[in-house]
């Protein structure tokens, strides 16, 4: 495998580690980049919204805004995630164009935020990740473990996720 070139997605040239929160989907572990992440909370039952898409569990209230919450692991075409203790719902904010939108992401469990070096971030391979190949920026190389680097905007921004309402965090 080969490192990718920089493109608009891609890890910036500088030697810096970039900083991503890593969580798990089942038993794999895949990274976002912190940039996004606005705080992560404890899994709370989303209230339903009728006639939204399989991968919307429904919706929150989080200090008075409303904010759709993601189940990636419908969003990747599995099966919905199983609520368990460790489940927790990462809080991000995607801008689309002019606008900013707060999601949230059902995860498995939130594993840790890790520093992963330009040179330590792979190209992905074209098979195995189970998910679609645009929803993957890249791979991180952890010791001998890989991490699948999700892109926020592939897997968060097609039309139907684009237009839901957008919400904001009150200060």
């Amino acid at each position: 495998m080969q490192a990718r070139p920089a493109t608009n997605h891609e890890v910036p040239s500088s030697t810096a580690p970039q900083q991503y929160l890593t969580f798990l989907l089942g038993r794999e572990m895949f990274g976002l980049g912190i940039l996004g992440i606005k705080e992560i909370i404890e899994y709370r039952v989303p209230t339903d919204v009728p006639m939204m898409p399989p991968a919307l569990r429904g919706v929150i209230n989080l200090r008075g805004a409303v904010v759709p919450v993601v189940d990636l692991q419908q969003r990747f075409g599995r099966n919905a995630s199983t609520i368990t203790k460790r489940s927790c719902i990462v809080i991000v904010e995607i801008a689309h164009g002019e606008l900013h939108q707060v999601l949230g992401l059902l995860v498995d469990a939130v594993s840790e935020v890790l520093d992963i070096a330009p040179s330590d971030i792979v190209d992905t391979p074209s098979f195995g990740a189970g998910i679609a190949r645009d929803f993957i920026h890249a791979m991180g190389k952890i010791g001998e473990r890989f991490v699948i680097l999700l892109d926020a905007d592939a897997v968060l921004g097609n039309d139907t996720l684009a237009q839901l309402p957008a919400a904001e965090l009150a200060d």
